[in-house]
């Protein structure tokens, strides 16, 4: 999956929408929304990259359109009946064959995941198949693995090699890409057939969706597929995920209208009441914190009742959106072959034309700087901004200031209770496993963050690290990680650390903490002996964590 910072602004935008829009009455009967749909996708030229759309109602398909070309070599342009990659879209198919090998007795939720792949390594913890199948096992996502190994390695293997966790299983959500790689494994083990032969035998022709399939294999000629494209300054690029840049593992191809007859299915129950009522049923924390996800599911309910249940996906240049809302009978499916331009923001836009009337104007999107009984002139919100790590090995926070309005960067922002008292806005699940926590500023520079199960945790300001040039010596050398097989190469730089990852070009990492540096929402913390000696150090990303390098004359 990719985008996931357009994923939770999303998340927030959809949920303003539908606290507004939903209402008890059903959906408003449908005139032709073909010119009002072709007015979203205006942008789009026929000799340029673009999407297909499709939506039903009430099981009955009423739009289905396509904008742009498939193929600007050969001047191919797109048709309701073009295929693209899905992207993570096909989670929620992985996880309905896996939930359909249940209902067969041949696997259990319950069991550890070590029953079905024994060559995993002993985390010293219990993973269930149900652990992978909500993302909250813990297990390393490939994405964040992949740039330390140059996409040399296949996902599968990589993941193998992991002997460590992000956090213990059920602790928390964190979408993990990998997870659904040992399940697609864990599918073709227990059935006897690859996850090709398997989704094709027991959901695409049962369902009828004749221009769907799993290839394990993108390079396979498939008729009718479209191209993806990326711009850059001199023109389009082809940009097409294969091989190990996928994670070695294939892809789901599609079309929209065969997405459609993929959600009429979970509405209906075709695949059984089991896979059905499970495939949508939130999962839980060990704390018992219920989630705003299923099983390759994420769900949105509203305040009046309502729920969407959706997916976003991305590969490459492709990306597409499904999701329905079960209450107005409304199913949409989008995809799109063009980079930067992604399918998840069009789609409230489309939603839009198909709810009922809107019962009061959503004016603003935007979060509130405070809330009503505080005044914002009493804030000093610049003070409160900066870096701060906590008091166990996790990411650190980041607060920023963003147009009058405190915020977690790359994250949700913070509504003013008080002076010192900020409360989460919103509950996406890409940060902090959706968790609705408050923040107490105890003093200028620390900060205790309250979840909203009640557990409190202390972080502290970043403290001013300037470095000598000396000290920054201290640092020079090799360092590997045999999970990884990555290779960096540290030398002193003007202001921090220039940086060679596997003999590529180096990059500066500024101090930013004592012995920690940094580099965009890459973190490295450096660990040193009792004598002192710099030893090794904690790498981390928005993917994975504390991955532990070690100094190679140490080894």
């Amino acid at each position: 999956m990719k985008n996931t910072s357009k994923n939770s602004y999303f998340y927030l935008l959809v949920l303003c929408l539908l606290t507004a829009l939903f209402v008890a009455a059903p959906a408003r009967a449908q005139d032709d929304k073909t010119g009002e749909i072709d007015k979203i996708f205006s942008w789009a030229k026929p000799n340029e990259p673009g999407c297909s759309v499709a939506a039903s109602q009430n099981g009955k398909q009423i739009i289905s359109r396509a904008y742009g070309s498939a193929d600007l070599e050969r001047d191919v342009p797109l048709s309701p009946n073009t295929i693209f990659d899905a992207g993570s879209v096909q989670k929620q198919f992985v996880a309905a064959a896996v939930l359909l090998l249940v209902e067969d007795g041949k696997l259990s939720l319950t069991e550890d995941i070590h029953k079905y792949i024994p060559q995993l390594p002993d985390y010293g913890e219990k993973i269930t198949l149900d652990h992978l199948l909500t993302h909250t096992s813990g297990i390393r996502d490939w994405t964040g693995l992949g740039p330390l190994t140059g996409r040399q390695i296949d996902a599968f293997t990589l993941t193998l090699r992991q002997r460590g966790l992000d956090f213990a299983p059920g602790e928390e959500w964190s979408y993990s890409n990998s997870g659904f790689v040992l399940l697609k494994e864990i599918v073709a083990r227990a059935s006897g057939m690859t996850i090709d032969e398997f989704t094709r035998k027991r959901l695409f022709e049962p369902l009828g969706m004749k221009n769907s399939s799993y290839r394990s294999d993108l390079r396979e000629v498939v008729k009718n597929r479209a191209l993806a494209y990326r711009k850059e300054k001199d023109g389009w690029r082809m940009d097409v995920g294969l091989g190990n840049d996928r994670g070695g593992g294939g892809g789901m191809l599609s079309t929209p209208s065969d997405l459609l007859i993929w959600n009429e299915a979970l509405t209906t129950a075709r695949l059984s009441k089991f896979v059905t009522e499970k495939l949508q049923e939130p999962a839980t924390l060990n704390n018992g914190r219920k989630l705003g996800y299923a099983r390759g599911l994420f769900l949105l309910d509203t305040t009046d009742g309502d729920k969407m249940v959706w997916h976003s996906g991305g590969a490459a240049g492709y990306s597409t959106w499904l999701g329905r809302i079960p209450n107005h009978g409304l199913s949409i499916a989008l995809m799109c072959n063009v980079e930067p331009i992604s399918a998840t923001q069009f789609a409230d836009r489309i939603i839009d034309q198909f709810l009922p009337p809107k019962g009061s104007e959503v004016t603003e999107a935007a979060p509130p700087a405070t809330a009503n009984s505080v005044d914002p002139a009493s804030l000093d919100l610049n003070s409160k901004a900066g870096l701060y790590f906590s008091e166990r090995a996790e990411n650190p926070l980041h607060l920023v200031v963003d147009r009058g309005r405190l915020r977690v960067a790359n994250g949700p922002a913070l509504v003013a209770q008080s002076k010192d008292r900020f409360k989460r806005w919103g509950s996406s699940m890409m940060f902090m496993s959706g968790d609705e926590f408050e923040l107490h500023f105890l003093a200028p520079d620390q900060i205790e963050l309250k979840s909203m199960e009640g557990k409190t945790t202390r972080y502290r300001r970043a403290e001013a690290y300037v470095p000598t040039a000396d000290e920054l010596k201290a640092f020079a050398g090799q360092f590997t990680n045999d999970e990884t097989r990555a290779v960096f190469e540290m030398a002193p730089g003007k202001e921090g650390l220039m940086i060679r990852l596997n003999d590529s070009q180096a990059f500066e990492f500024k101090p930013v903490d004592r012995d920690t540096f940094q580099l965009g929402r890459m973190i490295l913390r450096f660990r040193r002996d009792k004598d002192g000696k710099v030893v090794g150090f904690d790498y981390s990303n928005p993917a994975v964590r504390n991955i532990k390098f070690t100094r190679l004359s140490d080894r």
